[in-house]
């Protein structure tokens, strides 16, 4: 039998994080509600999901995330693992992170 899979979205510093989870419940601080056992993509490969990579740097080595109630935005039960995302909360739009240039010399 497979695990059940949860995407959770939410809200945090105007901005709407998507993360996808195999453990969701009420939290045992009040007001929490507690993701843990977060799933993220192993790219074998060449191609690198720079969000997926951002989302990992930050959550990583997170146990159990302790979310507020009122930040949490939805959690959808799902069959299979979308693409994680970090969404501006104003527009929508993806956050992406530009690629460094060198300075121009003046």
């Amino acid at each position: 039998m497979a695990k059940t899979l949860y995407k959770v979205t939410f809200l945090n510093a105007g901005r709407i994080y998507e993360l996808y989870a195999q453990r969701v419940s009420s939290g045992a601080l009040w007001g929490f509600t507690e993701v843990a056992e977060l799933v993220f993509d192993v790219h074998a490969g060449v191609v690198v999901d720079p969000t997926e990579e951002r989302l990992r740097d930050e959550f990583g080595n997170t146990r159990v995330l302790h979310l507020p109630m009122q930040s949490i935005v939805r959690i959808e039960e799902v069959e299979k693992k979308g693409a994680s995302a970090i969404r501006d909360a104003a527009t929508g739009e993806t956050v992406v992170t530009p690629f460094p240039m060198p300075v121009k010399p003046r």
